[in-house]
């Protein structure tokens, strides 16, 4: 009788073996020097390949080889291909988006999350990660002053966090309002009069959330704001009692503590009050402010996000967390239920007899990585206080900005910074008609860009069109930002002087 050997794959996995864990800290270690490579040798916040350019080159791999390639080769590709053309979010001139440096801490974290690759539905799959997690979630839940009845879970951002909060509130409003289950029954017939309010700077997940549940982009209300770009409550009140007058339902209230585009924060007490006088569920999408709450001076900015009934809290942003890391708080855990569901094989109701902790009940997400970790060992190793004060950096960083842009006569400033947000466009020196403002605001932007100076941000505001800054980098300095402002006013100047504009914005 004839027997087949059995095949050896140990070479290939982590386990307890001697030859396992030398083969898995020879490929940390090269790993590690690919990155250190890649961070030694920068000058600018980007130095790869144009898009065109990178297309080619990526077209050319063999992306399903037959037989393995050599481990210095695959590295030194790497560093060729994928790193040469990697933004660098630490150069003080990477400043367009809501993207961070992250902390030391939390990249010791993400080695172990990746290499012990915990599941975080089931405490079977995930024992000690588990209560961690749930752990650190009541401990977040009182920083933000909520009581013993709130709980959280760790999403995968503030979209993820912002969809869920909006659906426990439609789904609690058909349930106390209309005695409707709707994990049961589907929506009611009273779903095409639901609505959801929020100001006219709000993340634009408030409109994805509304079509994905069901309503559709018409059943968001926005709010028009002020200088500030902040909610105004009285207009708020005005049009929920209009809303009620014309037989629709307002569902819930979001609040937003820090916005994309100027990091303002709205009246979250004001708007929080109305919300309770109207029997209305009030959500906070905090996931760009949230991390004030760590902050001895300025965490004042979000009084009264206690009060509501649901928050986003991003750790990717200003907590200086690897994508991706957010938290999702809820201030009555009881109305999880309304989206729990059991299945035999993950999470069977006997689990609850032995006190088995199965996070699934509470997420819209079946596995989920151990993300809690990044936050946890950042904190531990770096201290509340000590967090704090990197945060306070960034927010003074921004004031000096703002006053540097206010007193230079070639730039128009949007609005006072709330967080750490800068909007505002460079004016050129002769008359030109709006639209020509605007394009060579854009070709300012794609300039910098494209040759690798600098990566800012660029959004609109009543047709203008207005360059950004988002100083989320606590390595920056205010000399790097005086640098930078001459080299975009001089830019604006070579592009001005050419006259054609839409010819530049093209082939720049």
């Amino acid at each position: 009788m004839s027997t087949t050997k059995t095949p050896d794959f140990s070479r290939f996995f982590l386990h307890n073996s001697t030859e396992a864990v030398s083969q898995y800290e020879s490929l940390i270690r090269s790993a590690s020097t690919s990155v250190s490579n890649f961070f030694k040798n920068l000058e600018k916040p980007y130095e790869g390949l144009s898009p065109r350019e990178q297309m080619e080159a990526f077209k050319k791999l063999n992306y399903f080889p037959e037989a393995p390639a050599p481990l210095a080769e695959t590295f030194q590709l790497t560093e060729d291909l994928v790193l040469k053309n990697t933004l660098s979010v630490t150069h003080e001139n990477c400043l367009a988006h809501l993207h961070c440096p992250v902390l030391l801490p939390s990249l010791a974290a993400e080695v172990i999350i990746s290499a012990t690759n915990q599941s975080m539905d089931s405490w079977d799959q995930a024992p000690g990660a588990s209560m961690l997690e749930q752990c650190f979630s009541d401990e977040l839940c009182r920083l933000f002053g909520y009581g013993e009845d709130a709980d959280a879970i760790f999403t995968s951002g503030g979209t993820q966090s912002n969809f869920m909060g909006l659906m426990l509130a439609r789904d609690y409003y058909a349930f106390k309002n209309l005695h409707w289950d709707i994990q049961k029954k589907g929506l009611p017939a009273e779903a095409s009069r639901f609505r959801f309010v929020c100001s006219d700077v709000a993340h634009f997940s408030v409109q994805q959330s509304a079509a994905i549940l069901g309503l559709g982009h018409n059943a968001v209300v926005t709010i028009a704001t002020d200088e500030n770009f902040r909610m105004k409550p009285q207009v708020l009140k005005e049009k929920i009692e209009l809303l009620k007058s014309e037989g629709l339902l307002p569902v819930a209230v979001v609040g937003t503590a820090g916005t994309t585009d100027f990091g303002s924060i709205d009246s979250l007490n004001e708007i929080a009050e109305i919300a309770e006088q109207n029997g209305i569920w009030f959500h906070v999408d905090a996931a760009f402010g949230g991390a004030l709450i760590l902050s001895d001076t300025f965490k004042n900015k979000l009084a009264g996000i206690e009060k509501a009934d649901s928050i986003t809290v991003d750790f990717h942003k200003l907590f200086f967390q690897p994508i991706s890391c957010s938290a999702f708080l809820l201030k009555e855990k009881s109305r999880f239920m309304l989206m729990n569901l059991n299945a035999e094989y993950l999470n069977p109701e006997s689990n609850v007899q032995h006190g088995i902790l199965d996070l699934v009940y509470k997420s819209i997400q079946t596995t989920r990585r151990f993300d809690v970790l990044k936050p946890f060992l950042t904190l531990q190793m770096i201290g509340r206080k000590m967090m704090g004060e990197i945060i306070d950096y960034t927010l003074h960083l921004a004031q000096q900005t703002a006053e540097l842009i206010k007193a230079d006569e070639r730039f128009q400033l949007a609005a006072e910074p709330s967080i750490n947000t800068v909007v505002f466009r460079y004016l050129p020196s002769e008359v030109f008609k709006n639209e020509e403002i605007n394009e060579i605001n854009s070709a300012i932007k794609i300039d910098l860009l494209l040759k690798g100076d600098a990566v800012i941000g660029q959004t609109g505001i009543g047709g203008n069109t207005f360059l950004k800054f988002t100083l989320m980098n606590p390595l920056a300095k205010i000399e790097h930002i005086q640098v930078l402002l001459k080299k975009i006013a001089e830019r604006g100047a070579e592009i001005e002087a050419k006259g054609d504009f839409k010819k530049e914005v093209e082939t720049v």
